[in-house]
């Protein structure tokens, strides 16, 4: 604003159409003066991706496909359910952790996203619901390993929360990781209160390097020792996420195994039944296997729930639906 001669509050007052008021377009910005309205249409965008796909599950489940400035494509979530309205995010294109049973690291990872690109995931959804609604809950869970684009994700994370974003509490937002440890340390110290979410999906060093690679690096008591440091310098119980394969991991031994790693932990265990993608070889769990896993786990005094699967009609696992998109282009046009 000031290298064009116009005062400094301008750039207050667009910020709050963006976020306040839902405007996408400068030309409605009715405080404006007309000729800043019409630079700002010449040199920018309100948004710098472009809503490639949008569908909505029968559960109402929305999933969009945004094309960022450089081609790719990144994909989230709006999810409502009573009074919540969650927002899942994603943080960088693809993933290079590797994870044997996930759409989003199929071709690795791409490059980081910028703070803007997670702004704009959170805002667009926003802006789909109703104007006496709001997002209430936020969940850095979609494409990407999010402790590997940590200083952006927490610059617009902090703006989120911000009065000058959508003044959300931290509390309200988790983040999920599939265990740095020296970056869960770091967030640790940073002083927020962001929720920890570590996507652990085995209860032994063994079976966690065949399903989770990065783990032959870091090892599963590395990563379970700073989950126990996070939360002694936060105060914010971990949650520990767990995919449950068919035949894989969902065995009695798994389940025992996993009361054995967390029953001396403060700690919540979040049992995810595997959506399955195409191309890969892996099975959703019986219902009877997913109870008799959580008989196991909550018996041993472990705090345990199963995830509601929303949107299985419409790709909403991370990665799935770009990866649809790309491949056949036509399917989803």
């Amino acid at each position: 604003m000031m290298e064009r001669g116009f005062p400094r509050f301008h750039a207050r007052q667009v910020v709050r159409w963006v976020f306040e008021r839902r405007v996408e377009q400068f030309a409605a910005m009715s405080d404006l003066p007309k000729r800043l309205r019409e630079q700002l249409d010449a040199e920018w965008t309100v948004f710098g991706t472009q809503v490639a796909y949008h569908h909505v599950s029968p559960d109402g489940t929305d999933k969009l496909l945004l094309g960022c400035a450089d081609g790719r494509r990144i994909e989230c979530v709006l999810m409502a359910e009573d009074d919540r309205r969650t927002v899942c995010i994603s943080t960088q294109v693809g993933c290079g952790m590797g994870c044997v049973f996930c759409a989003s690291g199929l071709r690795g990872v791409e490059r980081n996203l910028t703070r803007g690109e997670m702004l704009e995931q959170v805002l667009r959804l926003r802006n789909l619901l109703p104007a006496e609604e709001t997002i209430t809950n936020v969940v850095v869970m979609g494409m990407g390993e999010s402790l590997a684009n940590l200083d952006s994700l927490l610059a617009a994370l902090d703006r989120l929360c911000s009065p000058e974003g959508l003044g959300l509490s931290q509390r309200r937002v988790t983040i999920s990781t599939v265990g740095l440890p020296e970056k869960m340390r770091t967030l640790a110290g940073m002083g927020r209160h962001y929720h920890l979410a570590v996507s652990l999906h085995a209860p032994t060093e063994t079976l966690r390097n065949e399903l989770v690679p990065i783990n032959a690096k870091v090892g599963l008591t590395a990563v379970v020792e700073a989950a126990d440091a996070y939360f002694r310098m936060s105060g914010r119980q971990v949650t520990f996420e767990y995919v449950m394969l068919r035949g894989i991991n969902d065995r009695t031994e798994d389940a025992r195994a996993l009361a054995d790693l967390l029953e001396a932990r403060k700690a919540h265990v979040n049992l995810i039944p595997y959506n399955p993608v195409a191309t890969l070889p892996y099975e959703r769990p019986t219902p009877s296997s997913i109870q008799r896993f959580v008989s196991i786990v909550r018996g041993r005094g472990v705090s345990v729930s199963v995830r509601k699967t929303k949107g299985r009609e419409i790709d909403a696992a991370c990665g799935q639906l770009r990866r649809r998109f790309e491949e056949q282009p036509a399917a989803v046009e």
